[in-house]
């Protein structure tokens, strides 16, 4: 094969594995991405087109009867960052060496939504959080609405009840710190005494470093408010996203400043990356684009709403109405009060070329498919 096509080729199934999700399994490691092993990447496209469905349960009671051979692991994964994903590879592994189902069981609302005085700002939504784990390759999810009945219901309970007589469980995998029931009395120490009482095996798997930070959901929601995406990034395996329903916004992008844009509203309850310009990538109807996004109030024009108002690079669609997402991937300047359109205008031109630079040079590391100029 000539050189030129299997490069084109390589750079086909790089953009076929990141729109598919199964890029954010790589570890965030530049290095690693940046492999150019064809046979390797078949592998990978392999196997992320063999993965099965996912069989979704949103009430314990609609489970007819315990699955076979059931390998469990349990959490909250806001994020499914990188350690959580280490969870999940060791239950599909462990799962498939005995012939068995992997499970995975979260909550929602995240439980400190309920019983947490200020309440917490979440990485991801709910239905993003399914589709990452469906990628991760387990069979069953679990989903058990949280509430005060749920809150009360003691560790030994809900092993034995929950785990055990529901669920079925053979085998349990969970991080390092993780504690079930009232007052979060089942950690690891009791969950290990439990499983030797009552026959299931139980790993626990260590905290995850990556460049000497913790991966951690908490560290994650630090880093998206100091606008600090490279590192998200890194902890995450995935660019951090938002994603919306692009809105009808006050029409002064394209007609005043000459750089159209689409709009998604923020709300401040939820995770809000710190406030200002971002290169992005934009994704929609199964494309990539490349794109740059201010997160804020607009001061220049006076504006109280919170947005997010992305000028989306060779484009020209009508979108209202339409789910976008944005992958943030670098934080350029915070908002600025400008003196006026034209200022204002130069400064996006400004912010667009700068833009343009880190995408081609993403798209040299291979973390994005990107072309400048390219057609929509």
């Amino acid at each position: 094969m000539h050189r030129d096509e299997r490069s084109r080729i390589q750079d086909e199934l790089f953009a076929c594995l990141f729109d598919l999700g199964y890029i954010s399994r790589f570890h965030g490691c530049e290095g690693f991405l940046a492999c150019r092993e064809t046979l390797f990447l078949f592998e990978q496209a392999r196997r992320v087109s063999a993965v099965a469905s996912m069989d979704i349960y949103t009430d314990l009671k609609d489970i007819p009867h315990p699955f076979p051979r059931a390998h469990v692991t349990i959490g909250n994964f806001d994020g499914v960052h990188l350690g959580h994903q280490k969870l999940f590879d060791q239950v599909v592994a462990r799962a498939h060496q005995h012939a068995g189902v992997s499970v995975a069981i979260t909550f929602d609302p995240h439980p400190l939504k309920v019983l947490g005085s200020k309440g917490i700002r979440l990485i991801s939504t709910t239905p993003q959080k399914i589709e990452l784990i469906e990628r991760a390759g387990i069979d069953v999810l679990v989903i058990i609405p949280f509430n005060r009945e749920i809150a009360l219901t003691t560790a030994d309970e809900f092993v034995d009840e929950v785990l055990l007589g529901r669920i079925g469980m053979r085998d349990l995998v969970v991080g390092y710190d993780y504690a079930l029931g009232k007052h979060r009395q089942g950690d690891t120490a009791f969950l290990q005494r439990q499983g030797e009482l009552k026959g299931f095996s139980v790993l626990v798997m260590p905290a995850h470093y990556e460049q000497g930070q913790l991966v951690s959901s908490t560290r994650i929601r630090e880093l998206v408010a100091a606008g600090k995406m490279r590192d998200v990034r890194r902890l995450l395996g995935r660019y951090y996203q938002i994603r919306g329903d692009v809105q009808s916004g006050r029409q002064r992008g394209g007609k005043l400043l000459g750089f159209p844009t689409a709009n998604l509203s923020l709300s401040e309850e939820d995770l809000c990356p710190k406030r200002g310009v971002y290169v992005t990538q934009v994704i929609y109807d199964g494309k990539q684009y490349g794109g740059v996004s201010n997160i804020g109030y607009n001061p220049t024009f006076g504006d109280t709403a919170l947005v997010a108002e992305t000028h989306i690079f060779d484009f020209n669609r009508d979108i209202y109405g339409r789910p976008l997402k944005i992958n943030l991937i670098q934080h350029l300047r915070g908002e600025i009060t400008f003196s006026g359109p034209e200022t204002l205008a130069r400064q996006i031109r400004k912010d667009i070329e700068v833009a343009h630079r880190v995408l081609v040079r993403e798209r040299r590391k291979k973390l994005i498919a990107y072309h400048h100029g390219a057609a929509p």
